[in-house]
């Protein structure tokens, strides 16, 4: 493994922040892509088990796992920096959309753009878990876990944190019997060990929550909304458990329906948004925040500009930070776990089900990309998905030219229509 110099990490979690196309599976797989295969910064011993850890923690995985593999390459100053970057342009994206989005209505060129997108990503997807099967699945019995996996939440709609919790749960059962069918990995050290205090990283964090919400009680009161989005964003982050497709019907009902951000069709919108942009699905949050906020009495001037962008900022913080507060804290503590074959059998069995799940994710996606609103066969979408899958599995293209060749060829699509 090389080890790179902060510089050239902090150039590539901006870049990666730009690029993150795909949702959490597609993001994964540019990491995994990036940093274990083509840079080989870390060793994939190493970022399975970080990944496996970030995949049972409530919240936004890929961000986490950005944060994990930053702290795993320059410590605490590493983490924070990555996180943070693998956020910013999604932000600034969103943030600029939503403005957009209330000023000047659909814009035809960027929709089709984004159609054209969508079937990139979803070639993405396939390759990420084509990839990482490879790595992973070393006998019928994880394999059988990733089939199992699928077809539990595809088929009988059992809650992912559920599917995690049982595959940890026969994993470890099966630890204490026999390890046979189970290969050992590579478990030598990564990392830089304990961050500063437990304590000190805590208290951080925890002035970082209270002080902003202090300021918005003292400008707005308890009842108003940014005040109340602090704190419905900051429990989302702590109680939503599955990643951001299990998160957004919980958005929904509070935002649309209990708070009255939004209309339903605004919120559907919010979707669309976050699945055709870099970043963090979950970053639609920013959609919510900007939307919520300028429908509010403007404090910060007659344009919705100042006052949406502070929802957007709000929204965005609180749902966040928790997530440093994850990764600071329990990276040391995991990365002592290596080596251990009762941790280290149920992870496995961790990784095999996240497997079946971004399989899960392809199917999901592939219908509502390949398949039209009439049940016909989009064929533009499936000759672009298939021209990706070449491009990323035999010609060797990144995931950046791939998304490129894409947008360039949805921008023409709208110049000739």
């Amino acid at each position: 493994m090389s080890q790179p110099s902060l510089s050239t990490t902090l150039r590539f979690w901006f870049k990666l922040g730009l690029i993150s196309f795909g949702g959490p599976a597609g993001q994964i797989a540019m990491m995994h892509d990036e940093i274990v295969v083509r840079k080989k910064w870390l060793s994939e011993e190493s970022f399975k088990h970080a990944l496996n850890y970030c995949m049972v923690l409530p919240g936004p995985e890929a961000q986490q796992l950005a944060t994990y593999l930053g702290w795993l390459l320059h410590g605490t100053k590493g983490g924070v920096i990555a996180g943070i970057l693998f956020l910013l342009p999604s932000f600034f994206l969103l943030t600029a959309l939503s403005y957009i989005y209330l000023s000047y209505g659909d814009q035809i060129w960027l929709s089709s753009i984004f159609e054209a997108i969508k079937p990139a990503v979803l070639a993405i997807i396939l390759i990420t878990a084509y990839r990482m099967g490879k790595k992973t699945i070393h006998s019928k019995l994880l394999a059988l876990v990733m089939v199992l996996s699928l077809l539990a939440h595809m088929v009988f709609a059992i809650p992912f944190p559920l599917i995690i919790f049982i595959s940890a749960l026969v994993g470890y059962v099966y630890s204490r019997k026999s390890s046979a069918l189970i290969v050992p990995e590579n478990t030598s050290a990564q990392g830089h060990g304990m961050p500063d205090s437990a304590w000190h990283i805590l208290l951080v964090i925890g002035l970082l929550w209270l002080i902003p919400v202090i300021a918005l009680i003292t400008l707005g009161g308890w009842q108003n909304p940014l005040t109340q989005m602090s704190w419905f964003f900051t429990k989302m982050a702590f109680v939503t458990f599955g990643g951001a497709y299990a998160v957004l019907p919980y958005i929904y009902q509070a935002a649309v329906e209990h708070f009255q951000w939004l209309t339903p069709t605004q919120m559907l919108d919010a979707l669309a948004l976050g699945e055709s942009t870099p970043g963090p699905l979950i970053m639609i949050v920013a959609f919510v925040g900007y939307l919520g906020a300028s429908a509010q009495d403007y404090w910060l001037g007659d344009s919705h500009l100042l006052m949406g962008s502070l929802g957007a900022l709000v929204a965005t913080w609180f749902t966040f930070l928790p997530s440093f507060l994850f990764i600071l804290l329990g990276a040391p503590w995991v990365e002592k776990t290596k080596g251990q074959l009762k941790v280290q059998i149920p992870l496995q069995f961790i990784s095999a089900a996240v497997i079946g799940m971004i399989l899960q994710l392809a199917v999901f996606f592939g219908f509502h990309v390949l398949v039209t609103e009439s049940f016909t066969l989009n064929i533009s979408g499936l000759v672009i998905a298939l021209a990706s899958a070449v491009a990323l599995g035999k010609a060797g293209w990144s995931i950046l030219q791939v998304i490129g060749a894409a947008a360039t060829v949805g921008l023409v699509t709208a110049w000739i229509a």
